[in-house]
């Protein structure tokens, strides 16, 4: 696999650096860095890993001038792609975002008023997205159908429109767009790898900035973004990133989520150690027996 770098020098000091990993989506990038540049309160760097790029996606970011990136030969995954080009950050905080998001008016400033409050030297916050559909997920704003394209976004309407949905300010954060410390993304080594191509790669990431210490995981609501919907992952072959999460860490990512971060409930404040008592341990002893069960069943061809 073929590694480039591409720097860019810039004339002012950015509030924060943008990572961005994308892989032939050229449409959306572009979406996405015209909402960073149209709606953002702030001067930030814009930093891209490109996956392959055989759409024409390293040439435009080339003619924009003010784009760094790293590039791979071939499709490097998620977890490789926000390391990778994180090491042209200079920022001292880094925001990880998907290729497939519009950033909305003020996104940058609602999160930087939340840093400026900080007690800590380390937390965690996200914005709140907004989606065209309904996964049944408590952090995001569903149904709220924009457009699943670039090229049929209702900018206008959506603009007109999106602060006025009621949303309070949440616990959890792991949705992008998501804030952190640079110092803090570089301690835990980033995104793990063995994730690769990428799922489960996000619960893997808020567990490991929690046995780091990191409390504060906050999800912003005034913070938004539309997101059109997972384009990448549709073209790739998933990996078992539960099974390898509950190996790993010994627990499922629900467990995690629901005893330990309480993703999605109403912000009231950095999340307390959850008491290891009974249930707790059931739970987590449930959750490493089932994938043991499961991973036995393959080896004597009950499924695959």
């Amino acid at each position: 696999m073929i590694y480039k770098i591409h720097k860019v020098r810039l004339n002012f000091e950015p509030v924060f650096s943008i990572l961005i990993p994308t892989w032939n989506n050229l449409d959306y990038l572009k979406c996405v860095v015209a909402s960073i540049r149209k709606n953002s309160s702030y001067k930030h760097q814009i930093l891209v890993h490109v996956n392959e790029g055989n759409d024409g996606t390293e040439d435009w970011i080339l003619s924009q001038k003010d784009i760094g990136y790293t590039k791979s030969s071939e499709n490097c995954g998620v977890c490789y792609g926000f390391n990778a080009v994180s090491h042209l950050a200079v920022s001292e905080n880094l925001v990880l975002i998907d290729d497939d998001l519009y950033l909305c008016p003020n996104w940058d400033g609602f999160l930087l008023d939340e840093i400026n409050n900080q007690t800590d030297e380390k937390w965690c916050i996200s914005g709140t997205m907004l989606e065209p559909y309904d996964k049944k997920i408590p952090c995001i704003i569903p149904n709220k159908d924009f457009g699943r394209h670039p090229s049929e976004f209702d900018e206008e309407k959506f603009l007109s429109l999106y602060h006025t949905y009621p949303k309070n300010d949440w616990t959890g954060s792991q949705w992008y767009p998501l804030v952190l410390p640079t110092f803090v993304f570089r301690a835990i080594g980033g995104l793990s790898v063995e994730f690769f191509p990428g799922m489960y790669s996000d619960p893997d990431f808020m567990i490991k900035l929690w046995h780091y210490g990191v409390r504060y995981f906050k999800g912003v609501s005034a913070s938004r973004a539309y997101h059109f919907g997972s384009i990448s992952t549709t073209r790739v072959k998933r990996n078992d990133g539960r099974s390898n999460f509950i190996l790993k860490w010994g627990m499922s990512s629900n467990t995690f989520f629901n005893n330990y971060l309480k993703i999605g409930t109403d912000f009231t404040g950095p999340s307390p150690i959850p008491q290891e008592g009974f249930l707790l341990q059931l739970k987590k002893r449930i959750d490493r027996w089932k994938v043991k069960f499961k991973n036995r069943a393959i080896d004597i061809g009950l499924f695959n």
